[in-house]
């Protein structure tokens, strides 16, 4: 099978199952890799019980190893509410979760400007860069017709230093959300964003978190799963979009393994998409 055709929206879809584009950063344990928040590397090592080492090249039979990486830091991860909850949810418990129509967005990070004095947090800096709503409704006019429940966001310029790039150094080492970008996806009725930076907030906002409470429907410093509106909704950060992805919409897969935590590693991957003319039957 070559094509995947389905209806969303009232209309007719086709998916090219023979061009997939992955977004997932590689996370190579021996090599370069991004971070976030951490200074220390995921890593790998043979496993070593009594007389077993698990590498080959070493003389054992077969390889087996043990790999230390936190989700939120290290390479792209898909995590849930849990992630600001006191309340254990899982990435587990909320996929696998069927593929759906994505929208692809370029955004160019703006300085926050004259705005910093007008957030309710003294973590926050006028050369911060920023993405507003009014931002993400450009980039997303030519497709706001269609039926799209993700969407995808790449920030621009688009180095390829992104797969390996070290977030630190600042309080701000990193663009990030203003809860308005926020509103703008929940009144769409976004379920699953995927972004190519490390966190939808600042890496120091003093622990509000405001973009991902907004994102999720969770009143401002409630840590309480149960008060969400959204808290189905998903999120991917760290993720990677290459230029050859052009801006529009494609079908998006998201891949997570099932891990009883609020994060995982991940694997989002696109297919184009193109309407098929025509009513739905």
């Amino acid at each position: 099978m070559n094509g995947l055709e389905f209806t969303a929206g009232g209309r007719r879809w086709r998916a090219d199952l023979t061009a997939p584009a992955d977004l997932a950063i590689v996370l190579e344990f021996n090599g370069a890799q991004p971070s976030f928040f951490v200074a220390t590397p995921a890593s790998s090592e043979p496993l070593r019980i009594g007389g077993f080492t698990g590498s080959v090249a070493n003389g054992a039979s077969c390889n087996c190893a043990v790999h230390s990486l936190a989700p939120h830091c290290h390479g792209t991860h898909t995590e849930c509410i849990g992630h600001v909850t006191r309340n254990p949810v899982t990435v587990a418990s909320l996929t696998p979760v069927a593929p759906c129509v994505a929208l692809v967005v370029s955004v160019q990070p703006e300085p926050l400007g004259a705005a910093a004095a007008g957030l309710p947090s003294v973590h926050a800096a006028a050369e911060d860069l920023v993405i507003r709503r009014a931002a993400l409704a450009a980039a997303a006019s030519t497709w706001l017709a269609a039926p799209f429940t993700a969407v995808v966001i790449r920030t621009l310029p688009n180095g390829t230093d992104k797969r390996h790039r070290a977030y630190s150094g600042s309080p701000s080492p990193t663009p990030y959300f203003l809860p308005e970008a926020m509103q703008w996806l929940v009144e769409r009725g976004i379920d699953s964003l995927v972004v190519d930076l490390p966190s939808l907030d600042r890496a120091d906002d003093g622990g509000r978190l405001a973009a991902h409470r907004e994102y999720w429907g969770l009143p401002p410093g409630s840590d309480d799963a149960a008060q969400a509106s959204r808290g189905q909704a998903l999120v991917t950060e760290l993720a990677y979009v290459p230029d050859a992805v052009a801006d529009g919409l494609y079908l998006l897969d998201l891949q997570v393994p099932a891990f009883g935590a609020d994060a995982a590693p991940s694997r989002p991957v696109l297919y184009p998409l193109q309407s098929i003319p025509g009513d739905a039957t």
